[in-house]
């Protein structure tokens, strides 16, 4: 076998993406970014991403180790709490989460521009913005090559499509692949943090990750995002002499927009919103959030009222739909480019980031000529296809994400919402489940790698 490292085209920025390039040059292999954004700040707002050990784990293998520790530098502060409440901030339950000791074993709040900050550095000269991928051509000298809108191309030895949902990799190489409407949409937004938007949020929910369970069918989450910088990217007081250090020398925070906020975000099933919903931007979509929760406690209405109109986003949830395993070729996939998932487990971030660091494994070997190149791409494809759908299920199966689920039925919803709010309830109440809860929380990942 020859041990000439291959020369991996990528495409798509995104979390997966940039972590299997910074995966491959720390290992010496060439590698090279296409994004169809026009430059590094454009396409993404600071919602929150949660990375758990899975991720975190990908992370750390990946990255430089200076840039690793710039990316918990860069999280917000950590949730010391789940909490579940009503639509008229009521509690129903709330479990206490493990200190964050550990860099790997526990729950990162990120930021997602921030992180892409953080994953672009030091690939400023591998990745191409304004490449909108049109198609593909594999040739008998074992290569393949990638066509743009603009015109170019670029031709390497492996071709990896982390091109997201919508992925047009994933439709010319595996056409039967479909991605389908999960049935629900989220109507997310992110309020500035200010003296007077932290007032209105209960204490115990302002430092956690607080799911709302509200009748009608409508649900919610709200997570508090605050930074160790402040609006002027200057470096808050107490943070550490280390970590301020990083800061101050990571190229990313002149690029980031995040600053300290609120996400709060409501969901419920299709049928509860306007057909022209995925139209809709800025303070109409808020008026539409607005309408849709008129029993909510009236601080989480000011909140939204006081939303920024340029970060109102409706999403249509999608999950992709399982297929066998394919003949493994000089194309692959990773991310939700292959196992789109809903934001029921909160993992489809995390399981790209396992894909990244699975393939980069993978390709390493081949580049120190241990196995060929096609035979490390069928071995990484033999791991991830199963564990990729799996979570794709399970996603799927939590409640709340399907629009078909019992949630959002007229009669039987109620006795739905009762049965969800009891099972939290009496799981907060129980030390024996509520240990179990937690270790889930913090443990869940579905990879025993």
């Amino acid at each position: 076998m020859s041990a000439t490292p291959p020369h991996v085209l990528i495409i798509g920025a995104g979390t997966g993406g940039l972590c299997l390039a910074q995966g491959l040059r720390r290992a010496g292999i060439s590698v090279a970014v296409y994004e169809r954004h026009h430059h590094r700040a454009e396409g993404l707002l600071g919602y929150r991403v949660g990375i758990g050990p899975t991720g975190s784990r990908a992370l750390r293998e990946c990255l430089p180790p200076a840039l690793f520790a710039t990316f918990l530098a860069t999280c917000a502060r950590p949730p010391r709490y789940f909490n579940v409440v009503t639509q008229k901030l009521s509690e129903t339950a709330s479990f206490a989460l493990r200190p964050d000791a550990d860099p790997v074993h526990t729950e990162h709040s990120v930021a997602r521009m921030t992180m892409r900050q953080v994953l672009l550095t030091g690939l400023t000269d591998v990745v191409h913005f304004d490449k909108t991928f049109i198609r593909y051509e594999q040739r008998d000298d074992g290569t393949v090559t990638a066509y743009f809108a603009d015109g170019t191309d670029a031709t390497g030895d492996l071709l990896v499509a982390a091109d997201g949902t919508h992925s047009a990799v994933r439709r010319q190489y595996l056409p039967h692949a479909v991605v389908r409407d999960a049935g629900t949409i989220n109507i997310a937004t992110r309020i500035p943090l200010t003296p007077h938007t932290r007032d209105l949020v209960p204490e115990r929910v302002r430092q956690g990750i607080s799911l709302i369970f509200g009748t009608g069918g409508m649900m919610g989450v709200l997570h508090v995002m605050e930074f160790r910088w402040d609006a002027d990217r200057a470096i808050k007081p107490g943070v550490g002499d280390a970590d301020a250090a990083l800061l101050r020398g990571w190229p990313g925070l002149a690029h980031d927009t995040t600053t300290d906020n609120i996400n709060l975000i409501i969901w419920s099933t299709a049928r509860r919103f306007p057909p022209d919903v995925m139209q809709l931007r800025g303070d109409a979509l808020i008026g539409l959030a607005l309408d849709l929760t008129p029993n909510w406690h009236p601080h989480l209405r000011e909140l939204l009222s006081r939303a920024d109109p340029g970060s109102a986003l409706p999403i249509r949830v999608a999950t992709s739909v399982p297929v066998p395993p394919w003949k493994s070729s000089t194309v692959t996939l990773l991310g939700d480019a292959i196992h789109t998932m809903t934001p029921g487990r909160g993992v489809g971030a995390n399981t790209a980031l396992r894909d990244a660091r699975l393939l980069c494994q993978q390709l390493t070997r081949a580049a120190h000529g241990d196995k060929t190149l096609v035979q490390a791409v069928a071995d990484y494809e033999a791991a991830m296809v199963p564990y990729g759908f799996a979570r794709v299920t399970e996603s799927l199966n939590r409640s709340g994400t399907n629009g078909d689920d019992r949630m959002y039925r007229p009669v039987v919803g109620r006795l739905a919402l009762l049965g969800a709010r009891g099972y939290f309830g009496v799981t907060s109440r129980v030390p024996r489940l509520r240990r179990r809860f937690v270790d889930d929380f913090h443990t869940y990942e579905g990879d025993q790698d």
